[in-house]
């Protein structure tokens, strides 16, 4: 609102430093300021309230070193998140941009999901929260919705390029680059040179709608795996928040590349017309989880519960999606990934084993992963730490991704 607001002063009145509203790396400065404000400022303010209201986190004794010491934490922290992403985007990003509307509404949609499991958690005493049947469902509700816009919406395009009719330049004049807007179904492949797939090459047919049913069902995997993962993620102090920060500035890279055209031609990526203004969005996003970790680091005064964490893992998806860079997530996300995967390999052994041998056997001592780090006496600190370590070189690997081909 704020964009609008100092836009509507320059040009009519020329107000002397309105304009600088116009660059997105200052509204993105701002951005991160006011996120990291919120969490900071008004973190403590709900911390307090959700302390006076009782809201503190059920803890199982899981045999796990300095985990009864939990109980009675507040949880739902999440809420700060949420707040603190959205106020700052609302306040300077161009909100008639359909992937700011687009990433507002996950946000908000897997937040209300989450939020309406720490509820039932929480105020109706069903440690089960939500039945997984309902949350999934919500979340392949929302990964239609964003799977139907980015493939149906006439906003949602990619900028093609035209080699020019001639090599030859008269001194003296200039030779225009010719371009087209497109609709496309293509992504990014990682690592290889002509690094472009397009989904509709998986359709076998010439029906249209069988192309935008594999795009949807791609979309509904991805979003529905990687909040998953997320979710999972968030079971030591600082764990999900800090990988989640550093997943967002790399994402917000990649964004500012792929939506400025000298950047995106230089390194050869493919330029999507308005995905500069998702640069606002992600430093909104990492700033407020860093905020979050001044509550949340090692010993932490409030978890983000199911509110923050299903909405962090479904924003970073569709940011991934938008900028055509789904299928860098194995390696963007590989703490989310190897979480979840962590998870299906135990379940999935106890069972084949229990089967086999009439006795479950187990791969890892305890899981989610990080778990069974704990279990081996590591401090949990150090544990956050380390991901938080491997979460950089996995955010570098990515990012080297615009020059490894």
């Amino acid at each position: 609102m704020l964009y609008y607001l100092f836009d509507y002063l320059d040009k009519e009145f020329d107000l002397i430093g309105a304009g600088v509203f116009q660059y997105i790396s200052f509204r993105a400065g701002m951005a991160t300021l006011f996120s990291l404000l919120i969490t900071i400022v008004f973190g403590k303010k709900l911390i307090q309230i959700l302390q006076k209201k009782q809201v503190g986190e059920s803890i199982r004794d899981l045999g796990l070193a300095g985990q009864m010491e939990k109980k009675g934490t507040p949880t739902m922290g999440g809420l700060i998140i949420i707040a603190a992403i959205v106020i700052p985007t609302l306040l300077f990003a161009r909100l008639e941009n359909i992937y700011v509307i687009l990433l507002l509404v996950t946000t908000l949609a897997l937040g209300s999901i989450g939020f309406l499991d720490d509820y039932i958690k929480v105020f109706r005493k069903n440690k089960a929260g939500l039945a997984g049947k309902f949350k999934v469902f919500g979340q392949i509700f929302v990964g239609l919705i964003v799977g139907a816009t980015l493939y149906f919406s006439d906003n949602v395009v990619v900028r093609e390029f035209e080699e020019p009719q001639s090599t030859e330049i008269t001194e003296g004049t200039d030779q225009a680059i010719r371009y087209n807007d497109v609709k496309s179904t293509t992504t990014t492949i990682p690592f290889v040179k002509d690094n472009e797939l397009d989904y509709s090459k998986l359709n076998p047919t010439d029906k249209e709608w069988i192309t935008a049913a594999i795009y949807i069902l791609i979309v509904i995997f991805f979003i529905t795996a990687i909040s998953n993962g997320a979710n999972l993620t968030d079971g030591i102090d600082g764990l999900a928040a800090g990988t989640s920060a550093i997943i967002g500035l790399a994402l917000a890279i990649l964004a500012y590349i792929s939506g400025n055209a000298i950047f995106s031609d230089y390194l050869n990526v493919m330029f999507i017309p308005n995905s500069g203004e998702l640069v606002i969005f992600c430093t909104a996003f990492v700033g407020a989880c860093v905020g979050f970790l001044w509550y949340n680091s090692y010993p932490a005064q409030v978890f983000m519960g199911d509110t923050g964490s299903l909405s962090l893992g479904g924003v970073i998806t569709v940011l991934a999606l938008v900028l055509r860079k789904e299928l860098l997530i194995p390696v963007l996300c590989g703490i989310f990934i190897i979480e979840n995967l962590s998870v299906v390999i135990q379940v999935s052994y106890f069972k084949y084993t229990r089967k086999k041998y009439g006795e479950g056997r187990r791969v890892f001592k305890m899981s989610p992963l990080h778990h069974h780090y704990q279990k081996l006496d590591i401090p949990e600190a150090k544990i956050v730490t380390r991901f938080w370590i491997i979460g950089i070189l996995l955010a570098i690997i990515a990012l080297a991704t615009l020059k490894l081909r």
